[in-house]
C-alpha cells in the first residue's frame, strides 16, 4: 500500500483524490497540503465519499512541515503551475516519488531539473497528463502503432474553450507570466502532449502566433502553432479562451494514407469519425464511454494505476517526466516564435528559460 499526499487543493484535487480512492487496492491518500485550510476538509469529504467511509486525513499548510513529519510513498502536485518545480525538486530530494500536473515545470531548465533528480534518486516522475489514458486515444494510437493507418502525414489539435473573466478573477494567477502562461499553457497542453504522442517523431521546428484579444491577463487568449517533424509531419494546434458563448470542441485528427481518425468529447474521450482501412467505423462510432463530468475527464485512475505499475515493474510511467517536459518545450518554443516572428529549431532552442515578463519582452519583433 503506498501512502500518497495531495499538495495544493484547488480545482483539480478533487479529480486526484477520486482517482486516488479508485485505486484504493494499492494507494491510500494520507495527508493534505494547502496554503487554505476549508479546501482541504472539502478534499477529504470528497474522497471519504468516493471510499463509503470516513477517513480523517492528516492536513497541512507547509509542505515541507508535512513531508518532515510523515512518511510518504506518492506526492501528487497540483498546485499554481510555477510552484510545480520547487515543490517537485523537494518532494524527490526527500526520496518520495512524484506526479506533477500539468505543466511539468514552467521553463525548459525547471522541467531537466525534475526529469534529472527523479534519475539522480532513482525515483519515478510522472506528468498527469490523463487523457492519454482514454480508451479511444488507446485505440487511435494501437491504430498507428500497428501501421494499420499506413504512413501518417498530420495531426490537428482544436481547443475551442471559453474562460470568461470570472475565471481569471477567481485564482489571480491564472494568465500570468510567472505562474501560469496563456491559452496554450493551461488549456491546451493536454492535447498538445497527445499530438506529439502521436506523431511519434523527432520536431524539426515550431513556428507560431498568438494574440490577447479580449481577456484581461498578461498571457495570450489564442494561439495557433504548427510543428514540423523531422519525418515531414506537420502537427497543427489552435487554442482559445474566448469562444463564444461556451466550450465547443476538444478535438484530435489525425490523418493517414490509410486512416481518418477524429477524437473528441467533452476530454477527448469519444470517436467523432473512425474511416481506417479495413475497418467498420460504425463499431468505434458506437463505443460507449460515457460522459465526463468536467474537462478533467476519467483519465486519473488509470494513471495513476500506471504510475504504481511502473514503481512494482520498474518501468518509466507511460506519461514519464520527460514527455512532461517536451510538452512544455514545445509550447514555450511557440512563445519565442511568437515574439520572434520567425520559426524556432527545436534542437537549439534552449533559450526561455523562465517565463517571465522580462523574457518575454526580450524577444522583440524581426
Amino acid at each position: 500500500m503506498y501512502e500518497v499526499a495531495i499538495i495544493g487543493c484547488g480545482r483539480i484535487a478533487h479529480k486526484i483524490s477520486e482517482g486516488v480512492a479508485e485505486n484504493n487496492n494499492k494507494m491510500e491518500l494520507v495527508s493534505l497540503c494547502d496554503i487554505v485550510e476549508e479546501k482541504m476538509f472539502k478534499i477529504e469529504g470528497t474522497y471519504n465519499k468516493k471510499l463509503n467511509e470516513k477517513r480523517e486525513i492528516k492536513k497541512y499548510t507547509d509542505y515541507k512541515e508535512m513531508i518532515a513529519k510523515e512518511k510518504i510513498d506518492i506526492a501528487i502536485i497540483s498546485t499554481e503551475s510555477g510552484y510545480h518545480e520547487e515543490i517537485g525538486l523537494y518532494c524527490l530530494e526527500n526520496n518520495i516519488h512524484t506526479i506533477i500536473e500539468k505543466p511539468l515545470a514552467m521553463s525548459i531548465k525547471g522541467a531537466q531539473k525534475l526529469v534529472d533528480k527523479a534519475k539522480e534518486k532513482g525515483l519515478k516522475l510522472a506528468a498527469s497528463h490523463q487523457n492519454r489514458f482514454n480508451y479511444p486515444i488507446q485505440l487511435l494510437k494501437k491504430a498507428i502503432e500497428e501501421k494499420r493507418m499506413g504512413k501518417i502525414f498530420n495531426g490537428i489539435a482544436r481547443i475551442l474553450w471559453t474562460r470568461d473573466d470570472s475565471y481569471y478573477l477567481q485564482a489571480p494567477w491564472r494568465g500570468t507570466w510567472d505562474l501560469d502562461g496563456g491559452t496554450l499553457m493551461n488549456q491546451c497542453i493536454h492535447n498538445i502532449d497527445l499530438l506529439n504522442w502521436m506523431m511519434d517523431d523527432e520536431i524539426d521546428t515550431v513556428y507560431a502566433q498568438t494574440s490577447n484579444y479580449i481577456r484581461n491577463i498578461e498571457a495570450e487568449d489564442y494561439g495557433v502553432i504548427i510543428i514540423r517533424y523531422k519525418s515531414g509531419k506537420i502537427g497543427t494546434i489552435e487554442g482559445s479562451a474566448i469562444i463564444y458563448p461556451k466550450n465547443l470542441e476538444e478535438t484530435l485528427t489525425i490523418t493517414g494514407e490509410k486512416g481518418t481518425v477524429v477524437i473528441g468529447g467533452m476530454a477527448v474521450n469519444k470517436v467523432n469519425t473512425w474511416r481506417v482501412e479495413g475497418d467498420n467505423e460504425e463499431d468505434y462510432l458506437n463505443i460507449d464511454c460515457g460522459d465526463p463530468n468536467s474537462v478533467y475527464g476519467f483519465g486519473h485512475r488509470a494513471l495513476y494505476k500506471d504510475f504504481v505499475e511502473a514503481l512494482e515493474e520498474d518501468r518509466e510511467p507511460l506519461v514519464s517526466g520527460a514527455a512532461g517536459m517536451n510538452a512544455v518545450k514545445i509550447i514555450l518554443a511557440a512563445y519565442k516564435s511568437q515574439m520572434t516572428g520567425l520559426p524556432v529549431k527545436f534542437d537549439e532552442f534552449k533559450e526561455f528559460e523562465s517565463m517571465n515578463m522580462k523574457n518575454i519582452k526580450g524577444f522583440k519583433k524581426r
